[in-house]
């Protein structure tokens, strides 16, 4: 399972009124019709992310494009961005003493 799908399985799919649309794949090499469908959503650039509307048109036109792109709701774009900002959010440093621990003496 790709971590995107793993992504999705966490969180509840709901109706939303914007979506976010991220081009996952290269442009070179796709049909014309495609490249001009992505070229009507802003997409120019792979891994990048806009936001649109959530219509019929709009989900035509993910409809003819759909292997090239991964389309989220809102909460799910929130949640994975709030899951990235964690994993670079800063930690505490980890303290490591090479000093020798007090002895013990043991008495036999």
């Amino acid at each position: 399972m790709s971590a995107f799908n793993a992504f999705k399985a966490n969180v509840a799919v709901a109706w939303s009124p914007n979506l976010y649309i991220t081009l996952v794949r290269g442009i070179p090499g796709t049909r014309r019709l495609h490249r001009r469908t992505l070229e009507a959503l802003r997409l120019r650039k792979c891994n990048r992310t806009v936001m649109r509307w959530n219509t019929p048109t709009v989900r035509g036109m993910l409809q003819q494009v759909k292997r090239l792109v991964v389309v989220e709701t809102e909460e799910m774009h929130k949640a994975r961005k709030q899951k990235e900002e964690n994993h670079r959010a800063l930690r505490p440093p980890l303290v490591i003493s090479h000093l020798p621990g007090p002895a013990t003496v043991s008495s036999d």
